[in-house]
């Protein structure tokens, strides 16, 4: 019983990983300080989709759902968990591939307009100083 809580605890904060991933881009919009997080999190998760890596979360779910008697799964979490919703045939390499291109595509996006405003921010300054 305890072992399939954790498993899903695991699930939950993969998946919350994951959306951080994507989308944590847009905290550092409201809070600057979210980037000390989030890029490690986001050269990670490119990472692993271009490596083909298996995260170390799933390995550890899986162990977990071992452990309590439950089935584990062969595949990655992504696999498993996201690319059905998106995908519905399974995961390759080439979507592995192209999941971390979208993954890098967003956040430069994101942190391109952060800079942006960030040096129009300096710029205003120094002509209100002028």
């Amino acid at each position: 019983m305890m072992y399939g809580f954790l498993a899903d605890a695991v699930v939950v904060f993969h998946l919350l990983f994951v959306l951080f991933v994507i989308l944590g881009g847009l905290l550092v919009l409201r809070w600057r300080r979210a980037v000390w997080f989030h890029l490690p999190a986001v050269f990670w998760g490119i990472f692993v989709e271009f490596s083909g890596w298996i995260c170390p979360l799933t390995p550890l779910e899986n162990w977990l759902r071992y452990q309590g008697g439950r089935a584990a799964y062969d595949t990655g979490f992504v696999a498993h968990y996201i690319l059905p919703v998106l995908y519905p045939a399974g995961l390759t390499r080439q979507i592995q591939f192209v999941l971390g291109s979208l993954i890098l595509l967003l956040n430069l996006g994101v942190y391109g307009w952060i800079w942006y405003r960030f040096r129009r921010g300096k710029k205003e300054e120094q002509s209100s100083l002028e």
